[in-house]
């Protein structure tokens, strides 16, 4: 039997992180995970259940201080680089910060990874990298200019992902991201995503706020099929599949306006969203070819957006009835 790895999990106590945290735990072929976290957006709450656990590490650290990357990489064997700060309003307000955690961090665990001689990094990429790229569905090899500093910055990891490899004989693998949504994605702060603010606005009465006229779609994609895909490209054997950037999504369309009526199904709830002006740097559609992930990856959609709304309706409830038990 080969050796187990041992992991590196940057932004590990994040919602996606966290969850790929779970399934790393859960697997034969890992050794152990360490979580690098400055719990930033994170929390400590989504792996509370693993600290103790000999396989698991935490290191509350900050990617932005190069000592303490390469601190973390030390006997690591594999990257998964998730750690950023997202939304593209985040850095439209303060494009600073965004550009120091996702550049410059970034930057930071890719050295941190080559002077310790980790072969592979895995990291997250992001749709937002299309741009202004007027093509449905979106294929990896067509993008456009990017509309906000985090698509830049999104953009830039993956260039020196490509030069990495090139310069040092590094693999790395980047993962588009298409809107992915699920249980632990947090609906406080000003900067929270729509599913869990529709979520907790239903659960709440409240009529939640479409921005636009509610016809923006995306491909909203649950997060089991993210954690899939990050698996996939940390032990993928297969050549053709490293040095590569693919898009990770259901390859499905939903409007903002079906995906309110999606969530509220499983509700007995009775509201109608409200709509406001449309928001800065978006773009109005996105829908990813995921054809190349299938080819390389052998990536396929774990679950699909109804089944995944549905359940993290149910997460949200949970939380909620948790929340007045406690009360």
């Amino acid at each position: 039997m080969e050796k187990r790895k041992n992991i590196l999990l940057t932004g590990g106590a994040g919602f996606i992180g966290s969850h790929i945290a779970d399934a790393l735990m859960n697997n034969d072929r890992v050794g152990k995970v360490r979580v690098l976290d400055n719990l930033a957006t994170g929390a400590k709450d989504n792996i509370i259940h693993h600290l103790g656990n000999p396989k698991f590490e935490f290191i509350e650290g900050d990617i932005r201080d190069y000592d303490t990357c390469l601190h973390a990489a030390d006997g690591m064997d594999l990257v998964c680089h998730q750690a950023a700060l997202g939304s593209v309003p985040r850095s439209i307000n303060d494009p600073l910060t965004s550009n120091a955690v996702n550049v410059t961090g970034t930057l930071n665990i890719f050295t941190a990874a080559k002077e310790t001689g980790i072969k592979r990094v895995v990291f997250a990429a992001s749709s937002s990298t299309y741009g202004d790229h007027p093509g449905l569905p979106k294929v990896e090899d067509k993008i456009g200019n990017p509309l906000s500093p985090y698509a830049v910055t999104k953009l830039v990891n993956e260039l020196y992902a490509r030069v990495y490899a090139t310069a040092y004989g590094m693999e790395f693998i980047g993962l588009r991201y298409f809107n992915i949504f699920g249980p632990r994605q947090s609906p406080s702060g000003p900067y929270a995503a729509v599913i869990p603010l529709f979520a907790q606005a239903i659960l709440d009465g409240k009529s939640p706020t479409i921005n636009g006229d509610g016809s923006t779609s995306r491909d909203f994609t649950y997060v089991d099929n993210a954690v899939h895909a990050n698996l996939l490209a940390l032990f993928t054997e297969n050549p053709e599949a490293v040095n590569q950037v693919y898009n990770i999504a259901c390859g499905k369309q939903k409007s903002l306006l079906e995906l309110f009526e999606g969530l509220k199904l499983h509700t007995e709830a009775d509201i109608r969203p409200t709509f406001g002006p449309e928001r800065k740097g978006d773009v109005k559609h996105s829908l990813a070819d995921i054809s190349k992930a299938h080819r390389l990856l052998e990536y396929e959609v774990l679950m699909n957006v109804e089944e995944g709304l549905k359940r993290t309706m149910d997460w949200f409830r949970e939380k909620v009835e948790g929340v007045k038990e406690v009360e």
